[in-house]
């Protein structure tokens, strides 16, 4: 029996909803009023999505592949959304952007003006694999095995070329990357491609590794398997196709809780997935190579040197990834006067200026907007991830964004920096887990309950999660914390993390003091 959202496709495959964009645009800012709830869905095709919260607005995601841009495209991103929106431009977890506060009226025009600086908004909600993460410092940094970004542009050009691939069982994730620090998160793909070595008759050939299966959201965070797979550097986007085309074509579509890659592999194994996927390709795999990643990970936050003599990198911090039209201005100045032009996005949600000649760091340093995107920020604001949170999102149960920076705050003024150690601190707004707060040293996962007869926002805290060589999910240790008292959680965790204490003896300490056990009912009743 299929489920709705494969009735919805296959009544009207969602790549032609665009003669009914243009006929909505037409109405006025109204026409959202005659939108129908499929047509609603099908909009998330070319990346326009409507907003519960914000009622005849929408949002709109931009595909930034690798998280790459130019001075060029960030000015005319602030350009749209001061002339359409109301000037919010978010940085998301997938190194790309969000425009908020368009009007049906205007996507016509916004998708013209997209596609003249070579940006595109197609595919990026539902059933579709989404932007192509990878190491935002590729090609420029010199702890990579090799320049992945051939291949992750190699993947998007094929994605957006053939229909197959807009009608996927579910959301569909991907990161190829070079990088030895890993910045990616890769191991909580759909597909992830890591980089290695193998010898292949008598030649050392460098190229990826492949693991599938990954996710984050329902269910949580799960790990992929090892494919036990190599493919040499100039196959990786091509591998990541066929492996995309197997799940379009056997992926499980009946219950949307089962839909992802995972369960798929879930059902038939990894040595029938790899088989089918070798018959797809019509040629074998080599079994998998030597994994040359180093052990810790790295956010390229701060003053990197690059590959070229004399060369760095800036790393900006875009507090909790909420920006706006004038900062994106100044970038596009400040990559144009120090560097070459060129901007990277990262999925912790800040911003890198490139190719700026070390004899340009001290004016670059002195800019007024690096008091707001600071290359330095402190070790809470530095480790801070947040989703997108209620006030945008149709999901969300709780305010994100406000509460942790909230939390920075508290923690910069309670825990002085010097006596900190480096933390990751990701906020979720529901189990869809966009903030990632699995993949962090503690993470928050946004919900209600209903406390002394009153509904309220609550977060349920996690710790020990990561991503890497060894990855693992955050456990669950507290539930049901109100938010109002989520700062003073947060310190007591801080604090003791900075001591050198594990953090899950930290929780059942901070459990044992409010006088709940951790983990378990605090008395409260979940709202909803």
């Amino acid at each position: 029996m299929p489920n709705k959202f494969e009735e919805i496709k296959a009544a009207k495959h969602p790549l032609d909803i665009y003669p009914d964009i243009v006929r909505y645009a037409s109405a006025g800012p109204e026409g959202w009023r005659t939108i129908t709830d499929d047509d609603k869905e099908r909009l998330k095709w070319f990346g326009v999505f409507f907003r519960k919260p914000t009622p005849g607005h929408f949002m709109m995601r931009i595909r930034m592949p690798g998280g790459l841009a130019t001075a060029a495209q960030l000015r005319e991103l602030a350009a749209i959304t001061r002339d359409y929106g109301r000037e919010v431009i978010d940085v998301t977890t997938r190194q790309q952007v969000q425009l908020r506060w368009m009007t049906i009226a205007d996507v016509p025009d916004i998708l013209d003006r997209l596609h003249r600086i070579g940006l595109s908004s197609m595919q990026t909600g539902l059933d579709n694999s989404r932007n192509v993460v990878g190491c935002p410092l590729a090609g420029l940094t010199p702890h990579e095995l090799f320049d992945a970004t051939s291949q992750v542009q190699r993947y998007h050009d094929l994605l957006l070329a053939d229909r197959v691939y807009a009608n996927l069982p579910r959301k569909f994730n991907v990161s190829i990357t070079g990088c030895l620090e890993n910045c990616s998160n890769t191991e909580t793909q759909d597909i992830g491609l890591t980089p290695a070595r193998r010898e292949i008759g008598e030649e050392v050939v460098a190229g990826f590794n492949v693991r599938v299966g990954g996710k984050m959201g329902s269910g949580g965070m799960v790990a992929g398997w090892s494919l036990d797979a190599f493919v040499p550097l100039q196959e990786g986007g091509d591998l990541c196709a066929e492996i995309t085309r197997l799940f379009a074509l056997h992926g499980p579509r009946e219950t949307r809780s089962r839909a992802r890659l995972h369960f798929l592999i879930e059902d038939w194994g990894l040595e029938r997935f790899r088989a089918e996927l070798e018959t797809l390709r019509a040629r074998p795999l080599q079994p998998a190579g030597h994994d040359v990643r180093r052990s810790h990970k790295t956010d390229h936050l701060g003053l990197t040197q690059q590959k070229s003599p004399c060369t760095y990198a800036a790393g900006l911090c875009i507090p909790v990834g909420r920006s706006n039209a004038a900062q994106f201005d100044a970038l596009a100045r400040l990559a144009e006067e120090y560097g070459s032009g060129e901007l990277r996005f990262t999925i912790d949600q800040n911003v890198l200026i490139v190719n700026v000649p070390d004899r340009h760091l001290p004016d670059l340093l002195a800019e007024p907007l690096l008091a707001e995107l600071r290359p330095d920020p402190s070790p809470y604001q530095r480790g801070t991830v947040s989703c997108i949170g209620v006030d945008y999102c149709n999901l969300a149960l709780a305010e994100t964004k406000g509460a942790a920076r909230e939390v920075v705050g508290h923690l910069e003024s309670a825990v002085p920096a010097a006596d900190a150690r480096p933390i990751t601190l990701n906020w979720s707004g529901c189990p869809a887990a966009c903030g990632n707060h699995q993949a962090s040293d503690i993470g928050f996962l946004g919900g209600k309950a209903r406390i002394g007869g009153r509904v309220v926002e609550t977060f349920d805290v996690f710790v020990g999660g990561r991503t890497g060589t060894d990855p693992r999910p955050g456990r669950r240790v507290l539930e049901n914390i109100p938010a109002s008292e989520i700062a003073a959680v947060s310190e007591q965790l801080v604090r003791a993390h900075a001591r050198g204490v594990d953090l899950f003896e930290a929780a059942a300490t901070v459990a044992a003091r409010r006088a709940l056990p951790a983990g378990g009912d605090h008395g409260v009743e979940a709202a909803g």
